[in-house]
């Protein structure tokens, strides 16, 4: 009777060690299915928004095609001022209203932003810093985000250009949706420029309900990890993260070491890259 017992003991644990295993196994096929499902699925994604780009880090000397030469006198002489300058050209892309403007003027200055180009579909600024014993001139190029936006204004502004600025308002979700749109366009005219995702008016976002907020947050970290760009919250009112951002895209273009950290904490302005 004790051998029956122990019989039934020995079999009633196999039988769950079986059964155990059986789960095991079936978990860890769920696994597999679920993590290659996912690859599939972001692989989809980013080819349907466009073919996938890895944007190159520029060497320490720019390509002859980026820079820009400045105009030479008519005896053929150049100035030791201008012989030192590269002119590197950025471009700003997004809905209207979003505050590119803003965001432009807060950087360059009210002066220089007077002295801006503005023509039809476009406005240009110039700013001019030094680096390391090098002068850079960064030509902006802000292409107008209403129904007046045709293909040239964005070939024009895209064209050359060592990086993309692409600008959503965070307050209004329509305008990050719209970030797609303005991406493939761009990449038809520039594969290799430094994509970045900027979130504006950061000073009003900080007002909206914190889930909401966190819901705007999420979705913004998920568009630029398909388009492989950094992302930063800005404001231009209170001048937050506005230098950051090209000081970031010097120190991508030239491999410069770059010191500042992520910041991902909800209710503080997000730098992701």
């Amino acid at each position: 009777m004790a051998q029956r017992k122990m019989t039934q003991k020995l079999f009633t644990c196999h039988r769950r060690m079986f059964h155990l295993k059986m789960k095991r196994k079936i978990l860890c096929r769920f696994s597999v299915l679920h993590k290659y499902l996912s690859s599939f699925w972001y692989q989809f994604l980013a080819f349907w928004i466009t073919k996938s780009i890895k944007y190159r880090q520029l060497p320490h000397t720019i390509p002859v095609s980026a820079a820009q030469s400045p105009p030479q006198p008519a005896d053929g002489r150049r100035s030791t001022s201008e012989i030192d300058l590269v002119s590197l050209k950025i471009c700003l892309l997004g809905d209207n209203q979003t505050g590119k403007t803003s965001f432009l003027t807060k950087y360059v200055g009210k002066e220089k932003a007077q002295e801006g180009c503005l023509t039809k579909g476009l406005y240009q600024m110039d700013k001019t810093l030094n680096v390391r014993g090098a002068r850079i001139s960064y030509s902006i190029w802000e292409v107008e985000g209403d129904d007046s936006c045709s293909q040239d204004h964005i070939q024009a502004a895209c064209k050359d250009s060592v990086a993309m600025l692409f600008m959503f308002d965070l307050t209004s979700r329509c305008t990050l949706n719209s970030v797609l749109g303005w991406y493939q366009q761009a990449r038809k005219w520039n594969q290799t420029a430094i994509p970045v995702l900027i979130g504006t008016k950061f000073d009003d976002f900080v007002q909206l309900p914190l889930d909401l907020q966190w819901t705007i947050a999420s979705e913004a970290r998920a568009y630029a990890k398909l388009l492989k760009a950094a992302v930063f919250f800005s404001s231009a009112t209170y001048n937050i993260n506005v230098n950051k951002i090209f000081k970031f895209i010097t120190a991508k273009l030239f491999n410069l070491p770059w010191t500042l950290q992520r910041n991902l904490t909800l209710g503080e302005p997000i730098i992701d890259y």
